[in-house]
């Protein structure tokens, strides 16, 4: 058995390795218009952070609202969404799906700019996040068909990089555009615009046109870099159908009845715990000090996501159960998936609150603030996932789980950057230290990302990612903005009848996720050899034909 387990494991790299194929110049070429339109797609996320200060004023909102609005309310659509667009992205045109994506979360992003209170900014919130989650989903999937397993790391961790580029490119532009706009009409703007409605306005609309460039690129074949060549499903949208159907409520029920009455009762038994953990939470955590039910969206927001990822995880189990214990069935991929989706956690926190951090606490001008954090976020992302993925590689072809070290180690690293940081009164130092933390904290990354790839089968990746990525939004972007937020909230006084968060409290809270995603990697460490080594024998037990 055992004999059997190693030689199907090292199928896939045998064949890699028979045929020689490496990445081309065009692969390159592919990856630079992917990084791009990463850029584009964090900068539409992240540019809500500068402007926090002034969306926060404008329509009368707390640290918790903005935190709110900052996560979950985007991160649980593109979570969601995710899920059948990246199933779709393993059976349709991956060029096709990004294209179309890329103009809708750029539209998106720009009908922010007329939003007029907090609804119809969320509003606008989860349509970016719908958009955006054909992102990663298809540009994944297609790094995975242009490079090999031997650059794979590598050549995401370039792809990651568009996430810092981005984020720190939002701060400056939208510092930028507030100003300008500011200084422009100080009285009688436009429309009645404000800034920040002026800036979501500029950075989206430029995206429609990089999505008719991304349109020109050529689909590769599927799975023929690992030797593995799969075709692409002859009925895409029934799937994609099918997938939306399950997702999205009252239709999970129907989904749920078509495999039987005892699966109807499940999924109305998981719908009812989690609307009643929901109602808890509220009660738990909401601040008699606003008089309003300000943690009402955040909790409304998660129990949606996650019946609506129980619903899509028992289809898939029925319906493809060869993916599920691939994917969900397999200890260390979820392990990964969570252990980083903690990392993220604190990452989305601090790339959310920084700003505003040092505009409110250290009273540093927003201009100066955007510029240096900016630049910082852009230098010390790019540096932390090119270092951290070359590193994973590395430690890859001497141990196959050496790629969980490098997660270990953006757990751990930040921790001493981020106390010091946030507890010193000297920009220079502040600055530096933020600076650290980021750095450190993105050179897990590429290593999580590569390790989830190499733990399914080629025609799974796309299904993989989005899987991936619920641990990056609903555990990451969903609490890691909201945390800081209501812990800054609920740590807060009244002045003159309005409340004044911690955010310092807020941010150093942070630290307290560490232990947790230890105890999760630690046990990824453990048991992603046995995975890796066992793929194909484990897909042949729930019935793939390979």
């Amino acid at each position: 058995m055992t004999l059997s387990a190693t030689s199907d494991a090292e199928s896939i790299e045998n064949a890699n390795a028979e045929g020689e194929k490496s990445a081309t110049g065009y692969s390159w070429y592919v990856l630079t218009v992917l990084v791009v339109v990463y850029i584009l797609n964090f900068i539409d996320r992240q540019i809500v952070s500068i402007l926090a200060v002034d969306i926060k004023a404008d329509l009368g909102l707390t640290d918790a609202d903005m935190g709110f609005l900052g996560g979950a309310a985007f991160a649980v659509f593109y979570a969601l969404f995710g899920i059948p667009l990246g199933r779709l992205a393993d059976n349709w045109s991956r060029v096709r799906l990004l294209s179309i994506g890329l103009a809708l979360w750029s539209l998106m992003t720009a009908l922010s700019g007329f939003a007029r209170n907090q609804v119809e900014l969320t509003l606008a919130r989860m349509g970016v996040g719908v958009g955006e989650a054909t992102a990663s989903p298809t540009a994944y999937s297609l790094i995975s068909d242009y490079f090999p397993k031997r650059q794979r790391a590598t050549a995401l961790a370039i792809y990651s990089s568009g996430l810092y580029i981005g984020g720190g490119v939002s701060l400056f532009i939208g510092a930028l555009i507030v100003k300008a706009w500011n200084d422009a009409y100080p009285v009688g703007a436009p429309m009645g615009l404000a800034g920040w409605q002026a800036a979501f306005l500029a950075v989206g609309i430029p995206g429609v046109l990089v999505a008719l460039w991304v349109s020109t690129l050529r689909e590769p074949v599927r799975g023929a870099m690992d030797g593995v060549e799969t075709a692409s499903s002859p009925t895409p949208f029934r799937a994609f159908a099918s997938d939306l159907s399950m997702i999205v409520p009252p239709f999970t029920l129907w989904g749920a009845w078509k495999r039987g009455p005892a699966a109807l009762l499940i999924n109305i038994a998981a719908g009812a715990a989690l609307a009643l953990f929901a109602w808890w939470m509220i009660e738990l955590t909401d601040n008699p000090a606003t008089r309003h039910k300000d943690t009402l969206p955040q909790w409304s927001a998660v129990a949606l996501g996650y019946y609506a990822v129980f619903s899509w995880a028992s289809t898939l189990r029925a319906r493809d159960p060869a993916t599920f214990k691939l994917i969900w069935g397999t200890p260390a991929f979820i392990y990964t998936t969570l252990g980083y989706g903690l990392v993220s956690l604190a990452a989305y926190a601090l790339g959310f609150w920084a700003a505003p951090y040092a505009e409110i606490v250290l009273k540093l001008p927003k201009a100066e603030l955007a510029f240096i954090l900016g630049a910082n976020g852009a230098l010390s992302g790019f540096l932390g996932v090119i270092i951290g993925g070359r590193l994973a590689d590395a430690m890859r072809m001497k141990n196959p789980a050496g790629r969980i070290l490098m997660i270990i180690f953006g757990v751990v690293g930040p921790i001493i950057p981020i106390w010091i940081g946030y507890t010193t009164d000297n920009s220079t130092m502040f600055y530096t230290m933020n600076f650290l933390a980021s750095m450190l904290a993105a050179t897990a990354l590429g290593a999580a990302a590569a390790t989830t790839q190499d733990l399914v089968l080629p025609r799974m990746r796309g299904t993989a990612t989005a899987a991936f990525f619920l641990g990056t939004t609903l555990v990451g972007l969903s609490f890691g903005p909201y945390m800081v937020g209501q812990i800054s909230d609920l740590a807060g006084t009244m002045v003159d009848g309005k409340l004044v968060g911690d955010l310092r409290f807020g941010i150093l809270s942070l630290i307290g996720v560490a232990p947790i995603a230890l105890a999760l990697l630690i046990a990824a460490y453990r048991t992603v050899p046995t995975a890796e080594r066992t793929i194909i024998a484990r897909a042949r037990e729930a019935g793939e034909p390979v």
